[in-house]
Order: C-alpha cells, then sequence, then structure tokens
C-alpha cells in the first residue's frame, strides 16, 4: 500500500521498528548481562552526518557483530554511553543503518531472512559459494544498492568477507569507497568469537568481556589514492594489516580458532 513507509529496498519501516525492537531486547542481555560490552567511541558516533557514512569493521561472527554495532549506534544516538537503558533507544532507532551480508548466509532459514528486514544489504560473494572457493564476476546491482544505502544513510561492511582474522581486504570495498566517497570509520572489535559460536546465534561461554572501539574516520584521498593504498589504510585501521602478525603469531591465531570450533556449545538456562 502507497501510505505504508519502507526504507529504500522496500521493508515496511513499522515493521523493521517492530524487528529490531523485538530482536533487540533478546539479545541485549548477551552484551550488557551474559557478557559485558566495552566501547569506545560513543561521542564520535553523535558527530556523523545522518548518511554517507561507511563502517568497516574485523569480522568474528556472522550476526552478534551486526547486533552489538545496532545496539550501540542507536543507544549512542539517544544519548545514552552505556546499553543500559534498551527500551529507551530500541524505541526511538535510526532506521537508515543497513549491513553487507553474503546473499547465500540471509537466505539459509527463516530467521536470516528476518534479519534481513533489519538492514541487510545482501551481495553474492566472488570468491567462495556453499564452503567452496569459486570465481565469479561482481554484480553491478550489489554495488549499486551498496551506492544507495550510502546516500540513504549509514553501511556497515566487514571488508575481509570472512570471519577469519588477518584475512585479505577485498577490492570491492575500497571501489566503493572511491565511487561513493563516504566517511569511513573503522571498528576493531574482539571477543565475540570467544563469546559465541560462528555464526552468533548461540552463547558459548558467559562473563567474556567484548570490546568494540569506534575510530576517528580513516583520511582518503578519493581522488588520487590508489585501490591498493585505500585497502592499506583500512587493513591498519581495523587492525587487520599483516603488519601486524609480528605481534600476534598467525600459528597462535589459528590455534586458538581450532580451540573454539572443538568447544562444545551450550545454552543459558533459568534466566
Amino acid at each position: 500500500m502507497a501510505w505504508i513507509k519502507k526504507d529504500i529496498f522496500g521493508h515496511p519501516l513499522f515493521l523493521k521498528r517492530l524487528l529490531i525492537f523485538i530482536f533487540g531486547m533478546i539479545s541485549h542481555r548477551r552484551y550488557h548481562k551474559f557478557n559485558k560490552l566495552q566501547v569506545d567511541g560513543w561521542d564520535l558516533l553523535r558527530m556523523l552526518p545522518d548518511d554517507g557514512v561507511l563502517f568497516v569493521s574485523n569480522h568474528q561472527t556472522y550476526f552478534a557483530d551486526v547486533a552489538a554495532m545496532l545496539h550501540v549506534f542507536n543507544a549512542a544516538l539517544n544519548g545514552q554511553n552505556n546499553l543500559s537503558k534498551p527500551w529507551k533507544y530500541l524505541s526511538n532507532i535510526k532506521t537508515n543503518i543497513y549491513y553487507v551480508a553474503a546473499k547465500e548466509t540471509m537466505e539459509s532459514g527463516l530467521l536470516p531472512k528476518l534479519f534481513k528486514i533489519v538492514g541487510a544489504i545482501t551481495v553474492e560473494r566472488t570468491w567462495r559459494h556453499a564452503g567452496k572457493d569459486v570465481k565469479r564476476p561482481v554484480k553491478f546491482k550489489d554495488i549499486s544498492n551498496i551506492s544507495r544505502a550510502l546516500k540513504d544513510g549509514w553501511v556497515i561492511t566487514f571488508p575481509q568477507g570472512t570471519t577469519r582474522a588477518f584475512k585479505p581486504i577485498r577490492k570491492g570495498t575500497a571501489h566503493i569507497i572511491k565511487q561513493n566517497k563516504p566517511i569511513v570509520v573503522p571498528i576493531v572489535i574482539d571477543g565475540f568469537r570467544r563469546a559465541f559460536d560462528r555464526k552468533g546465534l548461540l552463547i558459548k561461554k558467559q562473563g567474556i568481556l567484548q570490546t568494540m572501539v569506534i575510530k576517528a574516520p580513516i583520511p582518503i584521498d578519493y581522488e588520487h589514492d590508489t585501490v591498493d593504498e585505500i585497502i592499506e589504510k583500512i587493513a591498519y585501521g581495523i587492525e587487520q594489516h599483516p603488519e601486524l602478525l609480528k605481534v600476534v603469531p598467525q600459528e597462535m591465531i589459528e590455534k586458538q580458532e581450532e580451540l573454539n570450533k572443538k568447544r562444545r556449545f551450550w545454552t543459558i538456562k533459568d534466566y
């Protein structure tokens, strides 16, 4: 119906608000009770314009990372410096926040399809599908949808395209930056892969300190910086540059990831 307000992808805003409120209230204790989320950069979020902002972040779970960012962004925009009053900020959400996600992930069940309404920009990965390496051309529609979302509001993306640490930054992110000239805000997260399963739906361990550091925008010369130079700036910004492996050996990271896979998932009862 024409009188129903929708976002740029055709999702009714009333449904979007309702889903974010429900999912937000359900997931809130994952960041404020079962585990603790420590955030740096509340004030910076309040200084950003309403649109044309691209958040680039390292990635640790499919959904818990994005959910935490939606909590933090909306809390900050409602004047909070913590997540102690979820009903307040979840009742007054910024509806033009979007996140880039793999199409196959968002179509893998009912719950991901509902998450898609919350603000997913689905893209077909050009290098990976159904757990196998592939090579296919970038779809112009995928790039166009990200550009549309940037013109409308804020976009969250994980430029490595994987939850594994220290993987290369995908060139597509740099091309999107050169084309759209957004404010690029790096975010560094930690603790999520220790607290949740890989999808970010099941709680794996309680009492984990999760951190989110929202940094100052990356200085980018949109006209003269090359794609490789932008990639390098992003890699340093989200602390995933290969140079940093001198501080944290790759074998140590891989060993920790292997241990995480072997841990048994568990659910919290009596809450």
